[in-house]
């Protein structure tokens, strides 16, 4: 068998199966220790203390993630808010054990129409929300399941699951349209009252929030216009609270493909994010990957605020 070049590996660690970013065959890890999670940040600069924890997971099916354990670690954390994203289950069919999640009675659901297995979003809460609202007023869009807006008394937190641009990217032009409609709903909901976003976005938005980017600049999740859209999210007037605060942290990834040993050698991408309005700073207190957690291929994240 003829010697491949380096340019062919670098090729064939943006493999994927068109369900996402994954570095398939990687046969490097990432030259960057795995992140660790920081230590707390019990208060604000103004001295307060957190009073709100939210927490988001992919959970890549939520049997599968209760079988792995997933229930488990969200009993550990004891969020006030968990956002949940590809369910893969219509709101009948959420398990009893789910349902049953101790200090999490308000819970919401919402399902790919007609689609069963596909997309989908939870959100979960330790207090009733005042409202509550399915998908972000769009019909191309709304049919899949991928947002859930909760409005409580000082914030709205939005869970979403945004589309992926598939294999060759052949659903990059709906995803670039889902972007935009996106952006202009968490506009009108800013408008009323700050915001915090939490889900799988989809999009690794700088150089630093994947291992090798050199090797994935066509690759879904990396594209310049899917980059862009995020770029427009934050001149909105949003914030990418993790990147706030830990600008330089390497190795910080929330997805790793089931294939090739990826998560073992940390071959990621920073996928998960918590983006807060810009007005929200003052109340955020840490922003936290937890990347040692297993149950999915993507990890949980928690946002700490003062609100």
């Amino acid at each position: 068998m003829p010697k491949r070049g380096k340019k062919k590996e670098e090729e064939e660690e943006s493999g994927g199966d068109g369900t996402g970013p994954s570095p398939a065959k990687a046969a490097r890890a990432c030259p960057a220790p795995p992140y660790e999670d920081p230590p707390p940040r019990e208060a604000t600069p103004e001295g307060r203390r957190w009073t709100l924890k939210v927490s988001s997971w992919n959970v890549d099916g939520l049997r599968a993630w209760l079988r792995k354990g997933g229930a488990q670690w969200v009993q550990e954390e004891a969020p006030d808010v968990l956002c949940l994203q590809e369910t893969k289950c219509a709101a009948a069919a959420v398990p009893a054990e789910v349902r049953a999640l101790p200090g999490l009675p308000h819970q919401f659901w919402c399902s790919a129409k007609d689609r069963p297995g596909y997309s989908g979003v939870g959100l979960l809460a330790r207090s009733e929300p005042l409202d509550v609202t399915y998908g972000i007023g769009d019909p191309e869009h709304d049919a899949d399941g991928r947002v859930l807006t909760a409005e409580f008394p000082s914030l709205f937190v939005v869970c979403a699951y945004v589309p992926n641009a598939g294999r060759g990217l052949v659903r990059l032009e709906p995803r670039l349209r889902f972007d935009a409609a996106f952006l202009q709903f968490l506009r009108r909901l800013d408008a009323r009252k700050p915001v915090l976003l939490c889900g799988d976005l989809n999009v690794a938005h700088a150089d630093i929030d994947l291992c090798h980017p050199r090797a994935n600049r066509a690759s879904p999740g990396f594209t310049p216009q899917e980059r862009d859209g995020f770029s427009r999210l934050l001149a909105a007037g949003f914030v990418d609270s993790f990147r706030h605060l830990y600008p330089a942290a390497r190795g910080a990834f929330t997805f790793w493909t089931y294939l090739g040993g990826a998560r073992a050698r940390n071959v990621g991408w920073r996928l998960d994010y918590a983006v807060v309005s810009q007005r929200l700073l003052g109340a955020l207190c840490d922003s936290k990957i937890r990347n040692t957690v297993p149950g999915s291929d993507h990890c949980p994240i928690t946002a700490l605020l003062a609100v």
